[in-house]
């Protein structure tokens, strides 16, 4: 095991978000389920110092490539058929921006109250205690039960198709693994190509194209459809191109100073973001006409390659954007092979160390595998013509419910700093989001839970074959999984046994420390 590196105190939560507990244990580091405490009973994460290799430029990087992968380029045609015009799009996707900034600002504030890896789950766990371990269980049907880069792996390969051009016959899908250097190398690749839209953009708008110049400007918000499912629907798809401004706090155990680099690299990189998505926006408007931006489908950046460069451009283009999705797989891999990663150390998953572990690999090989099937499973079950936009709601959907109480969540600790049952007992992070920053946060995503539920006008219908509901159905299902797992396993199995559920931490050969559970009998023999 290599030297532990040394903790530093944020308001009673070292660096690596464990609290510092008084011993409300049994003495040896385990905890009964069902048991009263004032502490927090989970186990000190520490890792070696030299795994600590993230810094403000990774960490920037790490946010951008998670959040620039398709939606910019595929998500805007859908936005405009969905709002019916150019100008109510364009309010969409500012709307769906001050949204982010109000989530980045909510998970900065938990990020550098806990720092540590592991994201919603460790902000969540530390609001909502009882009943015991069901929070962490129906977040981990979330994390496992989900294939996030499902939708960049359909449109990477529709690009590649549309370069070699060929015609999308199938839903194609890809996977990969990350580090932090090809998360910048492609970061970098990323902000060429946007700067590349948004310059022939401006070109685009001083006449300089191959069509005659789009006149969308004009009469902005000319055929606005006021429907409720069209604009929560749009809302998702921005709401999905802005997914990632939280990715750095999945691996601050691993990130040098935590507390500084999140307070510095997620407002740059969100805002570095927000400006070239509107440009890029305002650019396609530019170059392609409404029509054909709203029937574009997918392939929407590949329509305006060709109107400015031609069809021999769009073709060659259509790699570099291939190469973006490719990225921001690979940065959703990395993100995602951590949470499975992290719901393994706490034990609640069968096989727990196996989750946990490094081996043999260096890197979370069974969290990055299971993500893989899962993902695969997701892009190839829904049918033809509706996988990305499926696969982008089932996600956006849940990810909209967890953000429901991990924001009201902390709400509750504005109100109520104070708790003995938690540790620390006192919220008092280095960072505030303000009260009014968190409410708006809540109820924009209340507004996303609830909205699905209405019918759609005539024709709004996102889906072509399937129910307008059934992205919502499917993600409620997957947390009621999760409390369905919790109540076999915490509550009937250890009623009918006759035993009490103890965890107990370790420290596993690469340094970092793991939970797992052992059967106490309550009656034992003597």
């Amino acid at each position: 095991m290599g030297p532990m590196s040394p903790t530093t105190n944020y308001g009673g939560v070292n660096q690596f978000g464990a609290s510092q507990r008084d011993s409300a244990s049994d003495g040896h580091g385990k905890q009964p389920i069902g048991e009263e405490s004032t502490a927090d009973d989970t186990v000190e994460y520490t890792t070696s110092a030299d795994r600590k290799q993230i810094g403000y430029v990774s960490a920037v990087f790490l946010i951008f490539n998670r959040m620039v992968g398709t939606g910019i380029f595929a998500t805007p045609s859908s936005i405009l058929a969905l709002s019916g015009s150019v100008g109510l799009a364009l309010f969409i996707w500012v709307a769906g921006m001050f949204i982010a900034f109000a989530g980045m600002l909510t998970y900065i504030e938990f990020g550098t109250g806990i720092p540590r890896n592991g994201g919603e789950k460790n902000y969540l766990e530390y609001v909502y205690r009882k009943p015991r371990f069901l929070i962490t269980a129906m977040y981990a049907a979330y994390v496992v039960l989900l294939g996030w880069e499902g939708s960049n792996s359909v449109v990477f390969g529709e690009y590649i198709l549309t370069a070699a051009n060929v015609e999308r016959l199938l839903d194609p899908w890809s996977g990969a693994q990350l580090g932090t250097q090809v998360a910048e190398s492609s970061g970098y690749h990323k902000l060429l190509i946007l700067l590349l839209i948004i310059v022939s953009g401006f070109a685009a708008l001083g006449g300089h194209i191959r069509i005659d110049k789009p006149d969308n400007f004009s009469n902005a918000f000319e055929g606005t459809t006021g429907s409720a499912y069209g604009v929560v629907t749009a809302l998702y798809n921005v709401i999905w191109s802005y997914i990632g401004y939280s990715n750095a706090n999945y691996a601050l155990s691993e990130t040098k100073d935590p507390v500084k680099v999140l307070k510095r690299a997620a407002p740059a990189a969100l805002g570095l973001v927000s400006v070239l998505y509107m440009l890029c926006n305002i650019a396609y408007f530019a170059a392609v006409p409404k029509a054909d931006i709203a029937s574009s489908g997918r392939i929407l950046a590949a329509s305006f390659f060709r109107n400015m460069f031609g069809p021999r451009a769009e073709r060659v283009l259509s790699v570099f954007v291939a190469l973006s999705a490719f990225g921001n797989v690979l940065s959703v891999i990395f993100s995602q092979g951590r949470l499975v990663q992290e719901i393994g150390r706490e034990g609640i998953l069968p096989w727990s160390r196996l989750w946990a572990s490094n081996k043999p690999f260096n890197a979370p090989f069974m969290g990055l595998f299971e993500h893989w099937c899962v993902s695969v499973i997701i892009m190839l079950a829904p049918p033809p013509g509706d996988a990305y936009n499926f696969i982008v709601n089932v996600i956006s959907y849940p990810l909209a419910v967890v953000n429901v109480f991990v924001s009201a969540g902390l709400v509750y600790l504005y109100i109520r700093p104070y708790s003995p049952n938690r540790s620390p007992s006192v919220w008092a992070p280095p960072f505030r989001a303000t009260l009014p920053v968190v409410i708006f946060f809540m109820l924009s995503n209340v507004y996303l839970v609830v909205a699905p539920f209405v019918p759609p006008s005539a024709g709004q219908n996102v889906y072509n074959s399937l129910p307008y509901y059934l992205h919502a159905v499917v993600g409620i299902a997957i947390f009621v999984a999760g409390a369905i797992y919790w109540l076999i396993w915490a509550v009937i199995l250890p009623k009918i046994g006759g035993y009490d559920l103890v965890r107990e931490g370790a420290v596993m050969d690469d340094g970092w420390t793991t939970n797992s559970f052992y059967r106490r009998p309550l009656n034992p023999r003597p």
